[in-house]
């Protein structure tokens, strides 16, 4: 008979063990470490880090330590360390490539330019394009059809959306703004706005 050890983070939510964790508690910082872990290293092996993999982890979770007394929502907290550790692959990558190496003499073909910024905000438009189509196909069929509607371009008048969907002319624009709000607290998109807010309040 197999017997599974059950860890001190297994029956405890995301929210228990960063609150116990902020309160000092080694096993629950230990518990969000093994969970979490699997997502940093896979994202850094998609880098082809190598070597520079344990330090992009180590910073990532360096990071975490500073930012657990200033959470405030526990649950994006997947999203966050994806969106930072993507972020320090993307340093790393790039700073082993500004780096001449030793007897190398900088020339105007080794010297940095500003591709490394475009390369990250083409990386980090890439992370908020996937995370809201995630979202968006979260959303009930009805939702899909009346936001695809209002984002045609050029844009129909509520009218036609109205007749096209069999809804009254005034209740597009409710109906709009609670999607809006569905997809702003999809765990995918908060995890983004936290991520870019430093999920500090």
């Amino acid at each position: 008979m197999t017997v599974k050890v059950r860890m001190v983070g297994d029956d405890l939510s995301v929210a228990e063990l960063v609150a116990q964790a902020r309160d000092g508690d080694q096993r629950a910082w230990d518990a969000l470490v093994e969970r979490y872990a699997p997502l940093v290293w896979s994202i850094c092996r998609r880098y082809r880090l190598g070597d520079d993999a344990g330090d992009v982890a180590q910073s990532v979770w360096l990071a975490l330590v500073g930012q657990l007394g200033t959470i405030r929502d526990p649950a994006a907290l997947g999203g966050w360390l994806a969106t930072t550790t993507r972020r320090e692959c993307v340093r790393a990558v790039y700073a082993a490539r500004r780096l001449p190496v030793a007897g190398q003499v900088l020339d105007v073909a080794n010297i940095p330019d500003g591709r490394a910024q475009t390369a990250e905000e083409e990386l980090l438009a890439a992370e908020r394009h996937a995370a809201l189509r995630e979202a968006f196909a979260d959303l009930p069929a009805a939702s899909r059809d009346l936001v695809a509607l209002l984002l045609v371009d050029p844009p129909l008048p509520y009218a036609e959306i109205s007749v096209r969907l069999g809804i009254p002319v005034g209740s597009i624009g409710p109906s709009r703004a609670r999607c809006l709000d569905k997809l702003r607290q999809h765990p995918a998109i908060a995890g983004l706005i936290n991520a870019e807010a430093g999920i500090a309040s």
